[in-house]
């Protein structure tokens, strides 16, 4: 059960629509409308205050001054970024308003004097976990005989100064203001009923800001697909299968090989591109979202790129060139690594934005200077340099773009190289600049999250660092702290690999056994790192160091043993599941899967492998290790998506004390 509070209180409430209904009546039947089971009209703060303090959560909470488009409410109510989102407006400023800076979709100051990016709307979906406090303000600001009319904006800004992370959702297409006259009552209203809200809801249906290629060869007439999408009654889980087996198609004909089945391919990867944006233009246009897809959207995105990799290698081996695995190999691990520091990167400016802003000297480094150039040119949408930001990065359109086209003009080989080159030099570009940038910004991210789950630490390198340190580490962990933090412990042994990798690919299996072993131990030092305190601001690249020496110190071992280059791609392949679902868990702040525990970690694996290679057995042990890891995790996504949300409704909610029983 969804409840819904409009907060009649203030010159709003005696406002009446040209129908003659109450304003806050009509906000109540707009909520109902958007979704909510329960609508309460509070005529008080204490009846207010009473209502949060009985829910359950998440609530939807509205001031009686709202004029907007019913489609607004909804999508208050079903946005997916967050439990806790407030309606932010362009209006201009008016007294009693509470004034809104957002950075990156956050919330992160209310009635800050430095600057205003916009108004809180008179709408909030509150949380769980935020509505105890809300519960308590608003009693306090009953008692306090408080100004009714702007209690929602003053409960709204005392949640944000608590520290509550809030997410910012704008209006964009459609219409919202608040009101507080007749003579304004009749502009707004006259204001949304100028604007087709399906339409408008359509095109918000595209993301207001993506890359180039997706921007001008796809959203122009995706808009169209979602629409008979959406007329025909498909998922957006639906549309994303249908995309992956375009993707399938398309690296199959790329193996097969020969100019139809090449062009065939790219026509393919294109429309497989377009159904993978549709997938989730249709989720906001039917306002479909959940974590299970969100979650198979982005695995299913890796999957999809890395299986048309395979397709390349296998067609540009078929053709006649001896390293065309190991092009593929060498695509995927770079993509993955380069993925990982994004999502890292993500989470550091996440946490920068919450945090007061630099001071002035501070601005003045070269730090701050690139993020104000960074900030100036994303603010020019449309210009030549906004374009080429965008489009230098290397983002999924363009990588696919890139690959239709070269594999359909040119062959496999050529679309092989071309992603490495292009994903090298962009990988080198954010490298520089993001590194700059978090050296400025200084925010320990990894005190943040749990570090043991997102570093893949397994249990090993657990119980080790539960240990007392010995001498030596505690001279690491003195040296780790002055600037790069914990980073070169993992960056210095993640060099062992890459040494091992050179001279496999030199011997082949000729390569000394006790060359393994030593660059196995070698690479094992990069557990001392769990000793050190995370608290570097450069510390975010960490586990991007890691993933890049254990799937260096894999592919190694398959060289020096003579391992079959699918095998060694498909294990690597494997590998980055794994990885990226941690990675999507990251970005939602979601606990370890059900089976983590049981995929033994960076250096379990390692070990492993380390050690069949020295007994000569490495084909065997890829297969096996891949195997069992593979195992593994469908086990863990069968029991995180299935088995324990379905245990969870079929355990009744505690009820009783005034608590409301969710519906």
């Amino acid at each position: 059960m969804t409840l819904a509070i409009v907060l009649a209180a203030g010159p709003a409430a005696g406002l009446t629509t040209g129908s003659g209904e109450r304003l806050a009546d009509r906000l109540a039947g707009q909520w109902r409308r958007a979704g909510a089971t329960d609508v309460r009209v509070a005529g008080d703060l204490g009846e207010l205050a009473a209502l949060l303090a009985a829910a359950t959560g998440p609530v939807l909470l509205g001031a009686a001054d709202l004029v907007a488009h019913t489609a607004v409410l909804r999508h208050l109510a079903t946005s997916p970024v967050g439990p806790t989102v407030a309606l932010v407006l362009t209006d201009p400023p008016a007294p009693g308003r509470a004034t809104v800076r957002e950075d990156r979709g956050q919330v992160v100051a209310v009635n800050d004097p430095a600057g205003a990016t916009g108004v809180f709307g008179g709408a909030l979906r509150v949380g769980p976990a935020d509505l105890p406090f809300l519960a308590a303000a608003a009693e306090r600001a009953a008692a306090a005989g408080a100004d009714r009319a702007a209690a929602l904006d003053q409960l709204f800004a005392g949640l944000a100064a608590r520290g509550s992370l809030i997410f910012a959702h704008r209006v964009r297409l459609l219409v919202a203001h608040r009101v507080g006259t007749e003579a304004e009552l009749r502009a707004a209203d006259a204001a949304v009923a100028a604007v087709d809200e399906d339409r408008a809801e359509l095109r918000l249906s595209v993301k207001e800001r993506d890359d180039f290629f997706t921007t001008f060869f796809v959203s122009t007439w995706s808009p169209y697909v979602t629409k008979a999408a959406a007329r025909l009654g498909l998922s957006p889980t639906g549309v994303t299968m249908i995309s992956v087996a375009f993707a399938v198609a398309a690296a199959v004909l790329f193996g097969i090989g020969g100019r139809a089945a090449l062009v065939a391919g790219g026509v393919l990867l294109y429309l497989g591109f377009v159904l993978d944006c549709v997938d989730g233009q249709l989720a906001r246009y039917t306002r479909h979202f959940s974590a299970w897809g969100g979650w198979l959207d982005t695995m299913a995105d890796r999957a999809k790129e890395y299986i048309v990799y395979a397709g390349l290698g296998y067609g540009a081996t078929h053709a006649g060139f001896r390293y065309g695995w190991a092009l593929a190999i060498a695509a995927m691990t770079l993509q993955t690594v380069r993925h990982m520091t994004d999502a890292w990167y993500g989470v550091l400016h996440d946490e920068a934005a919450r945090r007061p802003r630099a001071a002035a000297d501070e601005a003045e480094g070269i730090g701050g200077k690139l993020n104000a150039a960074s900030t100036k040119v994303q603010a020019d949408t449309g210009s030549v340099s906004y374009w080429l930001k965008r489009t230098v990065v290397f983002p999924i359109g363009e990588r696919w773009a890139l690959i239709a086209l070269a594999a359909a003009l040119f062959g496999p080989l050529v679309a092989l190289c071309a992603v490495l080159v292009w994903g090298t030099l962009a990988f080198a570009y954010t490298g520089a600049l993001r590194t700059l940038r978090a050296w400025w910004m200084k925010v320990p991210v990894m005190t943040t999250v749990d570090v043991t789950l997102h570093r893949d630490d397994g249990p090993v390198v657990q119980r080790f660092a539960a240990a007392r340190p010995s001498g030596l580490e505690r001279l690491l962990q003195r040296a780790a702290r002055p600037g790069v933090g914990v980073l070169w412990l993992a960056v210095l042994p993640a060099l062992a690999p890459v040494v091992l990798l050179l001279l496999a690919w030199r011997w082949g299996a000729d390569t000394p056994r006790w060359v393994v072993g030593v660059a196995l131990l070698v690479w094992l030092l990069a557990a001392l790192g769990v000793r050190a305190t995370p608290d570097g601001p450069l510390d975010w690249l960490v586990p991007a160091a890691l993933r890049a020496g254990e799937y260096l110190f894999a592919i190694a071992v398959g060289v020096a043993g003579e391992v079959p280059p699918w095998l060694i791609f498909g294990y690597v392949f494997v590998l980055t599941l794994h990885h990226y679902d941690l990675t999507a868990r990251l970005e939602k702040r979601q606990v370890a899967p059900p089976l983590h525990a049981a995929s033994l970690g960076w250096e379990g694996r390692s070990v492993l492998l380390g050690l069949a290679a020295i007994a000569g057995i490495a084909s065997i042990a890829l297969a096996t290790l891949g195997a069992y890891l593979l195992v593994v995790f469908v086990a863990s996504v069968v029991l995180a998506w299935v088995v324990l949300p379905a245990r969870a409704r079929r355990t009744p909610a505690p009820t009783g004390g005034g608590v409301r029983s969710p519906g």
